[in-house]
């Protein structure tokens, strides 16, 4: 009885409740509406009796709880295999609770909270041309979600060949381009130029200073001159590596920035530079390798500097002098990459 006491808290909203109709009644001189004709829409159950005034007792809808002393003009049906009193509901009363159910799917199908039986919901004949709308319309419905994905998917490619072209012509000059793109075939062209972009993400995504750091890093093991620019690895006192290699992480924003303003930069680059190259193609090449090499030697540098600082970092008694002294010198920034990491239970503090 509590779930349908939830449940048609919808049907109370929209359905009159029985102390306005009595309002309504002694309004009227105190009249209530007694029609015998309406019931024979109301066939007698077994547990049901019929009093002196002829209407029928014992039943109450399980949404508005109104009962036939409220009003005897309303509907009733037992549209499920319940019991008792519970097995009532006015017509209308299901009709609006049934409508909140289903909401804008008409198909969906909907039973009783209380015993789970399936409503038997009859609709009547249609015409042919609505039944025809019907199916146009459950087709569309079903068949919008690819036609969004493929505009997507369009969009996406057709973006793409624009870049590679605007690449192209950004790089080897717009003379130059447009001859080549005539000597080859459209869909080479078609093919080809979406995978511009792509490559240069991909590119992008290579860190070659990190494996060159770490490589220089065990190298300087052996070679006493590189001792100075790049120190070992810290060991523990059982020989392990007690320090983690310093990362960027992967950012996507990041990474996809920096792959689609490449070809732009390598041409800034290559006719500040090299002026002397005559082909424009050539000059952006050898800028976008200077810039490439350039960019990562500083970027080699800083974790380098952030590496030695890792390495040197020591645990202070706690004192008043050691705190300010930690406050006067912060640890190194953490990448914008490798924020909003949430602390594990060793990173937060114990109770006192």
């Amino acid at each position: 009885m509590s779930d349908r006491t939830n449940d048609g808290n919808v049907g109370r909203q929209e359905v009159e409740t029985p102390n306005r109709r009595r309002s309504r009644a002694e309004g009227h001189g105190g009249r209530t509406s007694n029609n015998n004709d309406s019931h024979h829409n109301h066939p007698l159950a077994a547990n049901d009796t019929q009093d002196e005034n002829g209407s029928i007792s014992g039943r109450q809808c399980w949404i508005c709880f109104a009962t036939d002393d409220d009003d005897t003009t309303l509907l009733w049906i037992k549209p499920c295999n319940c019991k008792g009193t519970t097995k009532w509901v006015h017509q209308g009363c299901l009709q609006q609770w049934v409508d909140e159910k289903q909401k804008e799917n008409r198909d969906r199908k909907v039973a009783c909270p209380q015993c789970r039986t399936e409503y038997l919901i009859f609709f009547p004949n249609a015409h042919k041309l609505v039944i025809l709308l019907d199916k146009v319309d459950a087709l569309v419905y079903k068949i919008c979600p690819f036609m969004a994905a493929g505009i997507m998917v369009g969009s996406l490619y057709w973006t793409a060949v624009t870049y590679g072209a605007i690449t192209v012509m950004q790089v080897a000059g717009p003379n130059e381009a447009m001859q080549v793109m005539d000597r080859v075939e459209p869909t080479v062209l078609l093919t080809a130029l979406p995978f511009i972009p792509v490559g240069l993400i991909v590119l992008k995504m290579v860190h070659w200073e990190d494996s060159l750091l770490m490589f220089l890093r065990k190298a300087s093991q052996n070679l006493p001159v590189l001792n100075h620019v790049l120190p070992s690895p810290v060991m523990s006192e059982t020989g392990a590596v007690t320090e983690m290699p310093v990362s960027d992480g992967m950012s996507c924003t990041r990474v996809f920035t920096g792959a689609l303003i490449l070809p732009t930069i390598s041409t800034i680059v290559g006719n500040m530079f090299f002026q002397s190259v005559v082909s424009p193609f050539q000059r952006a090449l050898l800028g976008g390798l200077t810039f490439i090499a350039v960019k990562g030697m500083v970027k080699m540098y800083h974790k380098q500097q952030t590496y030695k600082r890792l390495s040197r970092r020591r645990i202070l008694d706690y004192t008043e002098e050691n705190k300010k002294r930690v406050e006067a010198n912060p640890p190194p920034p953490i990448n914008q990459a490798t924020q909003g990491v949430q602390p594990t239970q060793d990173d937060l503090p114990l109770p006192h």
